[in-house]
């Protein structure tokens, strides 16, 4: 590695660190408005599904599979369905992972 990749390394490190610890140190200084706090609670859902979404609707990275063929597809609309009927986090989990790998071996 060169030195330029280790500075550039330690320089985002020292640079996320200053980001997360301002907001600790003072964050007990800091109140936020209802709304804003409200507004805070849906950061983990739009997180998640950035990072599922793509994968579930484009599991190859070359564009949408919006077809029976896509097992990632299938086996995240199980998950959803389930999680909207039940509101179970292992009874998603499971569900959506057994619809993947059931249709992965019959229709894989």
């Amino acid at each position: 590695m060169s030195s330029f990749e280790i500075g550039l390394i330690l320089g985002m490190a020292i640079i996320t660190f200053a980001i997360r610890y301002t907001l600790f140190a003072v964050g007990h200084r800091v109140r936020f408005s209802p709304l804003v706090v409200q507004a805070l609670t849906y950061v983990p859902v739009a997180v998640l599904s950035a990072i599922v979404v793509p994968v579930m609707l484009m599991p190859e990275g070359e564009g949408l599979q919006l077809s029976l063929h896509n097992h990632y597809l299938v086996g995240g609309v199980a998950a959803i369905l389930i999680a909207a009927r039940w509101r179970n986090l292992l009874a998603t989990i499971a569900g959506g992972i057994l619809c993947f790998f059931l249709w992965r071996w019959f229709y894989g």
